[in-house]
Parts: C-alpha cells; sequence; structure tokens
C-alpha cells in the first residue's frame, strides 16, 4: 500500500517544488501544485502576508474556519494574538490580543452565532480553554481558578474540541497526557487518558477534533509521540487506534469522510475514512527543516512545509495551513 502510494505521490510531488532557477520564498509569483488523485491542491504564493512585510508573529497555534461569512482565524504567539484573514488572503483585522498563545481552536455555531474555543498556552493568562465571540470578547474560562485541580494538574494544555452537547474537552498534551470532560458551563465532569503507548493512553495528546463520521460522536485524538491518531467515546472509553505510521501529527480536520493531518514532520497527509493515506501535500525533501521552528521565511519553499501545526478545511475543500515557525507563516492550499 504505501509503496504503490508513494509511486503514485511521484510526480506531483516533484511539481511541489518551484522552478530551482527561482528564488525560494515570495519570489514564487505562480501557484504551487501538490499532491494527487482526487486531492490536488494549489499553493497561492503570497497567501495571508501582512502589509509593509511584517511578520506573522511567531505561529504555534491553529487555524479554524467561519463557515458562516468565511472568515480565516489564526492564532499566534504575538501580541496582536489572532489575525483574521479573508479568503483571498486579505487581513481583515485582528483580534483577542489577552488570547496570545492559543495553542488550538476549535470553531461552533450556538444560538445563531459562530464562537470560537481556544486552548491558550502561552501569552498573558496561560493555561486556561477560552471561549470567545468572533470580536475576540471572552465569553467562557475554564482554569484552575474557575474549575478546581484536574487529574495530573494544570501543566501543558494544548488542544480543545467540543461536543454535540456542548461539552467541552481540552488535552494536557505537553503535561501528564490527560483529557478532560468539562459541562458547556465549565464544570469538570471526568478526566481519562494518561501517559503511555498502550490503549488508553498517549504520548503528547497533542491535537484533537469531534469525528461524526461512523455513526455516534467521537474523539480523534493526535498521538503525536506515538505516531497516531486515537479514538475514544464522549464518556473517555478507549475505542482504538484510527491510523499509525504517522510522522508526529499535530492537528487535524475532517471534510466528509477525509480527515486532514497537519504533521510537525513537514507533511500533510489526507487520510480516508479507514486511515489509510490518500496524497500527501507538501512534503519537504529537507530534512534539515522538518519540525524546525527556526527555518528563514526566505529559506521556505512555497507548497513545501517545515512543521505544520495547525490547519482547517474550509467546506470548499481548500486547506489551510500554519507552520510552527518563528517569523509566522500561513499556506493556503486551493483545491483543484
Amino acid at each position: 500500500m504505501k509503496s504503490t502510494a508513494l509511486l503514485l505521490l511521484l510526480p506531483s510531488l516533484a511539481l511541489a517544488h518551484p522552478d530551482h532557477g527561482t528564488k525560494p520564498g515570495a519570489e514564487v509569483e505562480t501557484a504551487v501544485l501538490t499532491g494527487n488523485g482526487a486531492w490536488q491542491y494549489e499553493a497561492v504564493p503570497h497567501w495571508g502576508e501582512l502589509p509593509d512585510g511584517k511578520n506573522l508573529g511567531p505561529t504555534h497555534g491553529g487555524v479554524v474556519i467561519d463557515e458562516k461569512t468565511g472568515l480565516i482565524y489564526v492564532s499566534t504567539d504575538a501580541p496582536h494574538g489572532i489575525l483574521v484573514y479573508k479568503p483571498d488572503g486579505k487581513l481583515k483585522e485582528t483580534i483577542a490580543p489577552e488570547c496570545q498563545g492559543f495553542h488550538a481552536m476549535a470553531v461552533r455555531e450556538e444560538k445563531g452565532k459562530t464562537v470560537l474555543y481556544g486552548a491558550q498556552l502561552g501569552g498573558p493568562k496561560p493555561l486556561r480553554v477560552c471561549k470567545i465571540d468572533t470580536n475576540g470578547k471572552v465569553l467562557l474560562e475554564i482554569s484552575q481558578a474557575t474549575a478546581g485541580e484536574v487529574q495530573g494538574g494544570w501543566k501543558g494544555l494544548t488542544a480543545v474540541t467540543v461536543g454535540p452537547k456542548g461539552e467541552i474537552f481540552c488535552s494536557m498534551g505537553y503535561g501528564e497526557q490527560f483529557i478532560h470532560k468539562f459541562d458547556a458551563e465549565g464544570k469538570h465532569i471526568k478526566s481519562f487518558g494518561g501517559k503511555g503507548n498502550g490503549d488508553g493512553q498517549t504520548s503528547c495528546s497533542h491535537g484533537m477534533a469531534l469525528d461524526t463520521r461512523f455513526g455516534e460522536p467521537r474523539l480523534l485524538v493526535c498521538d503525536r509521540e506515538n505516531r497516531r491518531l486515537v479514538h475514544f467515546d464522549l464518556e473517555g472509553n478507549w475505542i482504538g487506534v484510527h491510523a499509525t505510521d504517522l510522522r508526529r501529527p499535530c492537528t487535524i480536520s475532517i471534510l466528509g469522510d477525509a480527515c486532514a493531518v497537519a504533521e510537525l514532520e513537514a507533511r500533510v497527509t489526507i487520510l480516508d475514512k479507514n486511515g489509510k493515506p490518500a496524497a500527501f501535500l507538501g512534503d519537504n525533501p529537507d530534512k534539515s527543516q522538518w519540525a524546525n521552528f527556526g527555518v528563514p521565511l526566505d529559506q521556505m519553499k512555497t507548497g513545501i512545509f517545515t512543521a505544520p501545526h495547525g490547519l482547517s478545511f474550509d467546506k470548499e475543500g481548500n486547506l489551510y495551513v500554519q507552520d510552527w515557525n518563528a517569523s509566522g507563516r500561513v499556506t493556503k492550499l486551493k483545491k483543484r
């Protein structure tokens, strides 16, 4: 299966490299192709660049899409907080400086309005889950101060997602690997998981999403250092391993039966409903750039990733990918 997939990808990955006679990074003016089969994309040059050549600020966060407006929300570790883009890549505004350091985000419609959830790892008020409106106003905070102590402690918050009844899940992927469930008002219900590589355990429960592809909703969790995706039900019971042999999966986004995986080791993978690879996007042949926070922007090639950390499908199947990078980088992959 793997060797066949690689053979199929070789022509597409060749297209993913700009002509070697061009200068890297911002000098590329034409779209760069990547992917294969039903999952072919164009990497859009200059998408998301800020006016006057300003950096985005360190990107160690997430990307979510408001389907009602088409706006793209990109979290950063910079004092401006969250960048809000129009689909054409023009910056609309920045919001929520108080939410600087959202390591991951989720988006949901509640009572006819779009709200964002963030797992705040750094910034001025670290280690809390926040619900905010699209203007950046904090509507709910969950932290040790509001919810009390949790199993394993409030250490290393990395992920957040929301269940169908408004129940809130977060994980301590840089801590003791427990996943915590709260009700919609922020009251702690239970904790589950823990550190390891066996059933019901993770080693860096880095990202998660609500997975509705299998009937009863469940949690799909990025078990980063075990290089796999795993499923739990919404009561915290172990279901099983969904996908293996990934390159340190950080974040997932689901569209229909497909799942896009941001892999820290310089690739985005599209998985089918069975957890098998359907396409590889932006695979980087330079291993010195894999999971490298310090790659200068002028050494990054359009359509080639260094450290995918956050990503999201929009409803048309386009992908928006954030690299973990000191200067900040976000890429739009336009579905063909």
